[in-house]
């Protein structure tokens, strides 16, 4: 028999709390699981094989807590790790579970929000290698022109506490001169990368007014919704108790530490040794 259980949201540190957050708010009756795999962040430089395998190990824990559906939150493993574990490891793992990722439902979307046709893209340097975003948005919108710019320093920022001082302003401005530099009719920007939500207040500051600038946890859970609503025989299998349960391969005393700011309440997590 299928295994019935909550829904597994996984990312390589904190950054997919952003987006468990909206997740939450729109279906807060189903129970969540979430993994940080802090211990070995951040992706964004890894290989695609290092990505790809750290991806599976997780993925194949989430099954083991009984997970029928896994969210890989992360761009990088959505990137780098998505569609090998879909069409390779799936079949012969747990072919009735599901993984889903956070670049296709962007990319379903974007072209409704520009007006101009031109979309920059900020990502970590692995996003922005994948090509994925250039495919996935030349699928649904191929009359839109994107543009990439890699900014491997915002994660770290983050990681780190810094995001709030004066030490990212230089780089957030430096990668946002960049890409708007590459396009001048770029009238939308998407935050390719979970972590970048915590870095609006700067953006704003230095992205001209008349750009919009995109998060992708409300696009994200939107699809969600819609994705349990047509595919009832997953939907069926998400358990219901509003249950709540962080995981880490680090520290959990960091990782509680941090993770309020980016899931916006208290989170008290358990360590995983993987």
């Amino acid at each position: 028999m299928a295994s019935t259980g909550p829904i597994g949201i996984f990312d390589s540190g904190y950054g997919g709390l952003t987006v468990m957050k909206e997740i939450v708010k729109l279906t807060p009756s189903y129970d969540y699981i979430y993994l940080g795999d802090n211990a070995r962040a951040p992706y964004g430089n890894r290989s695609f094989e290092t990505v790809y395998r750290y991806t599976l190990q997780c993925v194949k824990w989430f099954f083991t807590q009984g997970c029928p559906l896994v969210i890989l939150a992360c761009n990088t493993a959505s990137a780098k790790a998505l569609r090998t574990i879909q069409q390779n490891d799936l079949p012969r793992l747990a072919p009735a579970n599901r993984v889903l990722g956070v670049i296709r439902p962007t990319s379903e979307l974007i072209g409704a929000f520009t007006d101009s046709g031109s979309v920059g893209i900020l990502a970590t340097r692995g996003t922005v290698q994948s090509g994925s975003y250039l495919l996935e948005i030349e699928k649904f919108a191929p009359e839109v022109k994107v543009v990439q710019e890699a900014c491997p320093m915002w994660v770290p920022l983050v990681e780190n506490n810094e995001h709030t001082g004066p030490g990212a302003d230089y780089f957030i401005k430096k990668n946002v001169d960049n890409l708007l530099g590459k396009d001048d009719k770029i009238d939308t920007i998407l935050l390719a990368c979970t972590h970048y939500p915590l870095l609006l207040d700067k953006l704003h500051a230095v992205v001209p007014g008349n750009i919009r600038i995109l998060s992708q946890g409300d696009i994200v859970a939107e699809s969600l919704v819609g994705y349990l609503v047509n595919h009832p025989e997953i939907e069926s299998r998400c358990t219901k108790n509003s249950g709540r349960s962080f995981y880490t391969t680090d520290s959990e005393e960091d990782f509680n530490n941090h993770a309020g700011i980016f899931f916006g309440e208290a989170v008290v997590s358990k360590h995983l040794p993987l």
